[in-house]
């Protein structure tokens, strides 16, 4: 296959990468006169942010289009007002149906191409002919087969950089370089389509609602211990476990305080060993709550109606305390932006804590969510 220049490159330059750790290379944001959000430099002229393990990219002007490497970078960009992204590596894990009750938000994904098709071809890169690439390298390197360093130097050079981090989980090949939080990433993402002042009052509006929430939350002791796990079919027999930790994946149970029950075992995370478990490792931690990851969304009845019924009339499944209680709830899936994750911060505090949070109780402001979207600060 014959390789084009774009003329993007002419407008976009590629910085090679850096020591891990760097922040962005003095880059500090304001709003100008016409209320548009520009960085550090001429008005409407060149910036550039730093996000490793890329390095420094210089863009000429504002990314018309771009990819995300999964949900949680499309939703960061969605929530700063930007259009969806033009493909992201699975659609079918952007759960959008999150947008549902956010005044100006579609949950339509008409449009997103899905980079994985049986894997991910660097033609694919060249047809979408995206301006911005929210994609760790690394995680192309090391997890989409086929990939080498040769590949991601081709596309950043010939199509637009892949500078994303990957940090909704742990892995080895990341340990030279930073993770991102939420809202780290969120920032980067927000300095590349420079609109800075939309991720402060993101921010703001995220604190504001975090706080309202811990503040009713009941002693430490009297939080529950969650066991994290995506069933192996609706009718389940094997289970993927998942262990709390400290990546983006995990903040909304971090910021509920809640246990993982699964901690002092020898249950490993499934990104560590894509191992799988029974119900038996189960029976013997017993834990208070099971909060499952599954493929789609589901009502609250409809889950119940699928999941706990069978577990109730499962032989092994039937004596776990969590399905005796009815304390078996849908816990959405890995990623998440902004708007995701309060969406899913709400549902699993009205889920865990009903004593504290009706279960129809509105946690987080969906109105002040649009303007944001909308730029109206």
């Amino acid at each position: 296959m014959s390789r084009r220049k774009p003329t993007r490159r002419d407008t976009l330059k590629y910085g090679g990468a850096v020591a891990a750790g760097l922040g962005l290379a003095g880059c500090s944001n304001f709003v100008d006169s016409s209320g548009s959000e520009q960085a550090t430099g001429t008005p409407g002229g060149p910036y550039s942010v730093t996000i490793p393990p890329t390095g420094e990219v210089t863009f000429e002007s504002v990314p018309e289009t771009w990819v995300a490497e999964n949900a949680s970078w499309a939703d960061m960009g969605v929530a700063l007002g930007a259009d969806k992204p033009s493909a992201v590596v699975l659609t079918g894990e952007y759960r959008t149906w999150h947008y549902d009750d956010i005044p100006g938000l579609s949950p339509s994904k008409d449009g997103i191409t899905s980079l994985w098709q049986d894997g991910i071809t660097k033609e694919r890169f060249y047809d979408i002919d995206a301006g911005v690439h929210f994609i760790d390298p690394n995680y192309m390197t090391n997890l989409i087969p086929n990939w080498e360093q040769a590949d991601v130097d081709d596309i950043s050079e010939n199509v637009a950089p892949l500078c994303g981090n990957t940090s909704f989980s742990t892995y080895p090949w990341h340990d030279s370089y930073p993770y991102f939080s939420l809202y780290e990433a969120t920032e980067k993402v927000a300095q590349v389509f420079q609109r800075t002042a939309r991720f402060d009052a993101l921010q703001t509006l995220h604190d504001e609602t975090i706080t309202g929430i811990q503040d009713r939350l009941p002693p430490e002791n009297d939080r529950p211990e969650i066991a994290l796990l995506s069933p192996g079919s609706t009718e389940p027999e094997q289970f993927y476990p998942y262990r709390l930790g400290d990546r983006t994946a995990y903040k909304q149970w971090r910021d509920l305080g809640v246990s993982d029950a699964l901690a002092g075992s020898d249950i490993q995370s499934f990104t560590s060993d894509r191992g799988t478990i029974d119900y038996e490792p189960l029976l013997d931690i017993d834990p208070e709550v099971l909060m499952f990851y599954t493929d789609e969304h589901r009502t609250a009845s409809d889950f119940r109606d699928t999941y706990l019924a069978f577990m109730r009339e499962h032989s092994t499944a039937s004596q776990l305390t969590a399905v005796q209680n009815g304390d078996v709830y849908p816990a959405g899936g890995m990623y998440q932006g902004p708007i995701i994750n309060l969406s899913k911060t709400e549902r699993a505090a009205t889920q865990l804590f009903p004593d504290e949070f009706d279960r129809n109780e509105e946690l987080f402001d969906r109105q002040r969510v649009g303007d944001i979207v909308n730029g109206d600060l």
